[in-house]
């Protein structure tokens, strides 16, 4: 058993990308996304918002962490006064401009806190993100002589028309909403330092602050694979399951866990896929009484504590079926008798740990022989699965 866990631990991790290559039908957790919003220069105070549009694309590596890339643009403003530089170094007027082309693409390495907790994957997702940016735009503007900003004369943007890549870093924060597992509306907030898209004419021209809020809408492939669905899979991967036992347990999960596939760490995980794997039901079982008794001897009881354990994690409900000899006692007798047969091993199953709601109990009464023609064989209870 012990080698087992530790070739499924192996799995999870090793086998992430086997595992969705042979769980097509789960999804490939690889998401896109389209957002708008607005975007501000923070320039001794934040500027007139502009329009911000964005489009992206990603993978969740894990349910927990994802890579992804994010186009955005198309403007920015600046006219926040006290942070520009005056406009061709004339005395109380200031450079401005509205809605400059602009765009950028960002790398984000992504953290989902909520998945952090979660069974499997959360209703609502918050997550982070950070990566560096690059942007392009036109040069902007630029200082004749390199002369300071207070009273230099600049270059205005039609002469500065040549692209300019500048790098920075950005990061942010984001609140999705999981309709299904497979669309999602998140708000993020993203913030980042670049060098200003407007050149000389911006006080922070070498690293210029932005800030983004945008909605966007999210579809992921398929839907998103939780952390059940991956432990199946990846066992699956390495050879433990076939494909369609994995199938067969992540769908049987999703019953039992009707929530948007919510606290299970690794070696739960694990524990549920060796259950699967090691399911097979326990035989039937029987234990015989004296007659005209009901009480358990330590035989019977060492029988059922091994019974017990064989049981408690098996993936079906047993019938406890108590039994009298049918050639002793009157009927009301035998009937009761079963019944107490019944009750007493159902008691003892019981505070052996074996969960009650697995068991059910039946008393059949006074009977014909059950075992070799024998009257006494059918002081019994016997123990078996509930069909």
């Amino acid at each position: 058993m012990k080698l087992k866990a530790l070739a499924l631990s192996i799995a999870l991790a090793a086998g992430m990308f086997a595992a969705n290559a042979q769980t097509a039908t789960k999804g490939n957790d690889v998401f896109v996304g389209i957002g708008g919003g607005i975007i501000s220069v923070y320039n001794q105070g934040f500027n007139s918002p502009a329009f911000y549009g964005n489009i992206m694309v990603g993978k969740y590596i894990t349910p927990v962490w994802g890579v992804r890339g994010v186009i955005g643009g198309p403007f920015q403003t600046l006219n926040q006064r006290n942070g520009n530089a005056m406009n061709f170094g004339q005395e109380g007027t200031y450079y401005n401009v509205k809605n400059k082309l602009f765009g950028e693409i960002n790398l984000d390495g992504m953290v989902n806190i909520s998945n952090i907790f979660a069974d499997d994957l959360a209703k609502f997702d918050f997550y982070v993100f950070a990566g560096p940016t690059l942007n392009l735009s036109s040069v902007g503007t630029k200082f004749v002589l390199d002369q300071n900003a207070a009273t230099a004369v600049m270059v205005t943007d039609q002469n500065c028309n040549g692209l300019k890549a500048r790098v920075g870093a950005t990061a942010g924060l984001g609140l999705g909403y999981n309709i299904t597992n497979a669309f999602e509306l998140a708000l993020e907030g993203r913030f980042g330092v670049t060098p200003s898209v407007f050149g000389d004419a911006s006080q922070y021209r070498k690293a210029e602050g932005t800030g983004r809020v945008t909605l966007n809408a999210i579809w992921t492939i398929g839907g998103k694979n939780g952390k059940f669905a991956r432990a199946a899979a990846a066992a699956a991967a390495a050879g433990y399951l076939s494909k369609e036992a994995a199938d067969a347990l992540a769908r049987d999960y999703a019953a039992k866990n009707p929530k948007i596939v919510e606290k299970v760490v690794e070696k739960e995980v694990i524990k549920e896929v060796e259950k699967y794997i090691n399911k097979e039901i326990p035989a039937s079982t029987a234990v015989f009484f004296d007659i005209n008794k009901a009480t358990l001897t330590p035989k019977d009881k060492a029988r059922l504590q091994i019974y017990a354990d064989e049981i408690k994690n098996a993936d079906a409900k047993f019938v406890v079926s108590g039994y009298a000899d049918k050639k002793t006692g009157s009927v009301k007798r035998n009937q009761t008798l079963s019944e107490q047969r019944a009750k007493t091993v159902f008691d003892y199953l019981v505070s052996l740990g074996v969960p009650a709601s697995k068991l059910e109990t039946a008393a059949h009464g006074g009977v014909d022989p059950i075992f070799f023609n024998n009257d006494v064989l059918s002081r019994t209870v016997i123990i078996k699965p509930a069909k």
